[in-house]
């Protein structure tokens, strides 16, 4: 159970309030002062003065202080599932993936296009027809890579004319599809969990990122992947994602802390090593820089190691989590202390059971 510890900093949730930050779900509720009500930190209502709000780890935290919950956001429902609209929307397009939707047929099915790109850019991160046509190009790659002429993947695609997919493949893609027959898309999916929104990336090879969307350095690493293995990442099914989001499950409700996900993490001869040496960590336990630069072969080499440990890409199941100061205090996690705080607590509580 959380406690008020593993809290996020106070001015870390009323930005998050203010900003309705979705990330946040599941990480705290606020309490209001004035009107003795409770809400999550994305209720759409009228946001209340800093000095007006409690901030509660859980919604019976938040009970047994007194205050009640909102009939707008219902902080006492389940986590709330994507909108109604996205999830038909999505529906849409894997009847049909190589189609087209536009704004005339969205307006066919009674569903304004305005709202469509709101709701998936609020999120998903982007409108309805760049998941569409990124969708489209994921499937557009897959069959010239099977060895299908350009202009049958083409018209499988739902572009009009050869030069607007050319086009659109290469903005996608960063070269024409002629020249794409040896790359293989990167597929990426949105898991939800208890301490926010995250970001899986991965293809044939295994799994490439994980990562918190909120993190300051996740584009970058989405950068760096694409740049490195020379292709880009799209929206789609990959059966290393459903163990992913699966296995990710199993963690968080405790019960099992093991992965057993094939990982393809891409970074240098050192990197890769320094990851290597995070995996034989034990679940519950701890280790320090200078362990880790002894593993390595070098004791001075800490500072290095803090390098490597801060540009994994594969959090949680590469557990850099589990690397502290000598001394036992909690430093250096991309995804803030107040994470790494919450990995450790959950892992020994569930590790001694």
């Amino acid at each position: 159970m959380k406690t008020m510890e593993l809290l996020p900093p106070h001015e870390t949730m009323y930005r998050a309030l203010v900003n309705r930050d979705r990330s946040f779900e599941g990480i705290f509720y606020v309490g209001v002062r004035t009107t003795g009500i409770f809400c999550r930190p994305t209720c759409t209502a009228k946001k209340p003065a800093r000095e007006n709000v409690d901030f509660f780890a859980t919604s019976s935290d938040a009970l047994q202080s007194g205050y009640r919950p909102c009939l707008r956001c219902h902080p006492l429902d389940s986590n709330q599932p994507q909108p109604k609209l996205i999830e038909r929307l999505r529906a849409e397009v894997e009847s049909a993936p190589g189609g087209r939707l536009t704004d005339k047929e969205l307006a066919a099915l009674s569903i304004d296009p305005s709202t469509a790109r709101r709701q998936f850019k609020r999120h998903y991160g982007m409108t309805f027809q760049a998941y569409h046509r990124a969708r489209r190009m994921g499937l557009a790659l897959s069959e010239v890579r099977k060895g299908s002429r350009v202009d049958e993947a083409r018209n499988g695609s739902g572009f009009e004319s050869q030069s607007g997919f050319r086009e659109a493949f290469t903005r996608i893609f960063g070269e024409p599809p002629t020249n794409a027959k040896a790359r293989s898309p990167l597929f990426a999916e949105r898991i939800d969990t208890p301490l926010g929104a995250m970001i899986a990336v991965a293809d044939d090879e295994g799994l490439r990122l994980l990562e918190f969307i909120d993190r300051r350095a996740t584009e970058s690493e989405l950068s760096i992947l694409r740049r490195r293995l020379r292709t880009n990442i799209v929206p789609g099914e990959h059966h290393y994602l459903t163990a992913t989001r699966q296995q990710l499950a199993e963690y968080f409700s405790g019960k099992s802390l093991e992965f057993d996900i094939p990982l393809a993490p891409v970074g240098s001869d050192f990197q890769l090593r320094a990851w290597t040496i995070l995996q034989s960590i034990p679940v519950g336990e701890t280790r320090s820089y200078s362990w880790m630069a002894k593993r390595l072969g070098d004791e001075n080499a800490r500072r290095a190691v803090g390098r490597a440990n801060g540009t994994n890409m594969i959090c949680i199941v590469i557990p850099c989590h589990r690397v502290i100061r000598a001394d036992g205090t909690l430093c250096g996690y991309g995804g803030g202390l107040w994470r790494k705080k919450w990995l450790l607590e959950h892992e020994r509580r569930c590790s001694r059971k």
